[in-house]
């Protein structure tokens, strides 16, 4: 997909629409910052490494943002849609969008929607598909879960990463071979095994207030957990952040752990609807931008 082009749109208002690079990171933190959003200006150049956003501008200032991420020919997802406070209400969020989509069309578009963004994206054709439970706390110690027979968790093998692939791609309906391939050498990663091979996976890494599980994908609830709780036990006393799919029942579980519920976003979908495989799930979320 090209990019976008430098200056994409210019209106009667004064707001420029811009292609974002590197360079306008640290001001686009400091938004984020502003709407008390945890990202680090790590996290926002781990995002953008993998996308293309755009920028909002009013008197030269970066008033807005926008990413977008293409996963092969047919979907993407979009995220950290901001528009500054003092901006709100001036529809810099919806151009901000109508800008990504029309660089996205012919394809299934997820997106994780704030309650304030909700609105938004149904007038712009998104629909709920199901909701998010984002949990986060200072970890304490999760107890044992036990595994059915000829199932158990190992390390990450060398010989793991198409597997990895293949199974994000059936348990997302997305093929993101760039963001797998890029947490398998940055993340932290503990293998779902039977006889050799990935049943499923869970990754950690750095992330805002301190560590995010995620993706965590697993062919039942019950390997979900045996995944989040292996991290969970690396990270007693630490700040621990993991954004699960409320359909899997798991908002209690993790709350025994230490891990509060802080927010609840509606995943939405403009387009057909993502194929998922039913035999493997998405537990956990990458994040609530990449999806």
């Amino acid at each position: 997909m090209p990019s976008f082009p430098q200056t994409l749109k210019t209106s009667d208002d004064g707001i420029v629409l811009q292609a974002m690079t590197a360079d306008d990171l640290p001001a686009a933190h400091g938004l984020s910052q502003e709407v008390r959003w945890p990202h680090r200006l790590a996290d926002w150049e781990f995002l953008l490494s993998f996308g293309e956003g755009l920028v909002a501008r009013s008197d030269g200032e970066i008033v807005g943002t926008a990413i977008c991420w293409p996963w092969g020919d047919h979907t993407a997802t979009v995220g950290m849609v901001i528009v500054a406070p003092h901006c709100q209400g001036r529809r810099i969020g919806q151009r901000l969008m109508l800008g990504l989509l029309d660089r996205l069309e012919g394809r299934s578009v997820l997106l994780h929607a704030t309650a304030e963004g909700r609105g938004l994206y149904e007038r712009l054709g998104f629909i709920a598909t199901g909701e998010v439970r984002q949990h986060q706390g200072k970890a304490v110690q999760a107890p044992l879960i036990a595994l059915e027979p000829g199932l158990r968790l190992r390390p990450l093998s060398r010989n793991d990463t198409e597997r990895l692939i293949a199974l994000d791609t059936a348990a997302c309906g997305m093929p993101r071979d760039a963001l797998i391939r890029h947490l398998i050498n940055k993340a932290d990663t503990v293998v779902l095994d039977r006889d050799g091979e990935a049943q499923g996976f869970a990754m950690m890494r750095r992330f805002g207030r301190g560590r995010a599980i995620g993706p965590v994908i697993a062919p039942d609830a019950e390997g979900a957990k045996a995944l989040i709780a292996y991290w969970v036990n690396q990270c007693v006393g630490k700040f621990v952040r993991v954004d699960v799919d409320f359909a899997s029942g798991m908002t209690t579980w993790l709350e025994s752990l230490g891990l509060q519920r802080a927010g609840g976003p509606l995943a939405m979908v403009r387009g057909p609807a993502l194929q998922r495989d039913a035999d493997v799930r998405l537990f956990a979320l990458a994040s609530q931008a990449l999806g």
